[in-house]
């Protein structure tokens, strides 16, 4: 089953890619996947992102059986915050956002305190166009941005600021999976978030990250953050400007900003953004490819598509913020530098 080394392929714009020989089923997948699985993690930590092809998983029984090969430790989606289906067994759709809305690059959960340190894409169905699902190499992000930036970055963080709404993000009891405010409240405390719940029963929070950290493997430094996502200045100009003007810049759904309380620009969200795509590759899906990523070296987006698209995700291998010398301490509200090791 395991022959020789892998067919590795790398070529400018795409990922680097791992050709499957002929397999019968996703067992005989799973097997071959086992047989490799030192030199496909060597490749990851090269590479931060490894696109397998040609492999048989059809269904989403494949799916898991192969991603338990690969992740065999489930990270739970905590602090949710776009809509997904749940097949169940830890294996979701990758986003149920519109088919139009192109979806910036970030590292999954990057505003936990535990997040996953590997994601696993696997495409059932291929849209008729687009849909890609780009990867950026965070390390060479963190390399081409200004020094300025980063030094910013790296003395205060990053700020989340969320406001619930069904209607305009993700309700809360969806978010944290309750629908008790005191469960919410203890979570928070218990993750250094801030909330405050409004007159008409809203919730508020805050929490301040580190937006720089190590590789607690590779031992490299990356940037790690949702910084671009959720900022304003990422939304449309049109919605952002209806939205100010009937929420008010405290009332949009998602913003960030930098620790040090220093608004940002425009320019300076544009910046990042091309930094992004400097460092982004990728590959049209095809049914059966998987995408494996380092959620920690590499972000990931989604390319606006047409026609049907069933790209599933899982995610594992949980890391603790802690054990990736981070720059600032999380915390609820004003960030604190630390000393690295």
């Amino acid at each position: 089953m395991g022959g020789g080394a892998l067919d590795w392929h790398t070529e400018p714009g795409a990922p680097a890619t791992v050709q499957a020989p002929e397999l019968a089923d996703a067992a005989e997948a799973r097997a071959w996947l086992a047989d490799h699985h030192g030199e496909l993690r060597a490749g990851l930590h090269r590479y931060g992102a490894v696109y397998l092809r040609g492999l048989p998983v059809h269904s989403v029984e494949d799916f898991a059986l192969v991603r338990d090969e690969l992740i065999p430790r489930a990270t739970p989606y905590r602090e949710k915050a776009t809509p997904r289906s749940d097949f169940g067994g830890g294996v979701f759709s990758s986003t149920d956002l519109p088919a139009g809305q192109a979806i910036r690059p970030h590292n999954e959960n990057s505003y936990t305190l535990t997040f996953p340190g590997l994601l696993l894409f696997g495409c059932l169905t291929a849209p008729e166009e687009g849909g890609a699902t780009p990867v950026a190499d965070c390390r060479e992000v963190l390399r081409t941005l200004p020094a300025e930036l980063v030094e910013r970055m790296r003395a205060s963080g990053w700020i989340l600021t969320r406001n619930y709404s069904e209607s305009l993000s993700v309700a809360w009891q969806s978010a944290f999976g309750t629908e008790l405010p005191d469960q919410v409240e203890r979570y928070c405390a218990e993750n250094h978030i801030s909330c405050t719940w409004g007159a008409d029963g809203r919730l508020r929070t805050s929490q301040v990250r580190p937006g720089i950290i190590r590789h607690p493997h590779t031992g490299e430094d990356v940037w790690f953050n949702h910084l671009a996502f959720w900022s304003q200045f990422s939304l449309d100009g049109e919605i952002r400007d209806v939205l100010l003007d009937e929420l008010g810049p405290d009332g949009l759904p998602f913003n960030t900003g930098l620790g040090d309380g220093i608004p940002l620009t425009a320019a300076d969200l544009e910046t990042v953004n091309t930094a992004y795509e400097n460092a982004t590759v990728r590959r049209a899906w095809q049914p059966g490819d998987l995408l494996l990523v380092d959620n920690i070296l590499t972000a990931h987006a989604r390319d606006p598509f047409r026609g049907e698209r069933r790209i599933v995700v899982a995610m594992g291998e949980p890391i603790s913020v802690y054990d990736c010398a981070p720059t600032v301490a999380p915390s609820a509200t004003a960030a604190t530098a630390v000393s690295r090791g």
